[in-house]
């Protein structure tokens, strides 16, 4: 079993910053892919920004120049600094990673999701 953890969420005024950090854990041979998705009541799960395992980074044109996703490979942990919030990225966030097993078996996982709320 693969389990990620997601911290970091909470209300920040517009113009403030953020950092979400998600752990993945359990029987994990090798991430290939690790990256955030949001989501909002209704509507279908987007990107937010993906790193590869080659170090490639994609991001949602609307966070481009706002967001950095980063990783840390010895921790099994990928990172979203959020700067410059705004009200329209209020959502929740959810964790997503491609991970492979002891087992053989290669798996994509999802976290809990965090709630991010910019709101003055």
């Amino acid at each position: 079993q693969v389990q990620l953890v997601e911290s970091g969420g909470g209300l920040v005024q517009p113009g403030g910053s953020l950092r979400l950090s998600c752990a993945a854990s359990g029987s994990i041979l090798s991430i290939s892919d690790m990256g955030w998705y949001r989501q909002a009541i209704g509507q279908r799960r987007e990107l937010v920004a993906r790193i590869l395992s080659g170090g490639n980074k994609n991001y949602a044109d609307s966070v481009k120049g706002r967001f950095t996703i980063s990783r840390d490979g010895a921790k099994n942990t990928v990172y979203l600094q959020m700067n410059s919030l705004k009200p329209e990225d209020t959502n929740v966030y959810y964790c997503n990673a491609i991970v492979s097993g002891y087992n053989g078996f290669r798996g994509s996982y999802w976290g809990q999701g965090t709630q991010v709320t910019v709101s003055s």
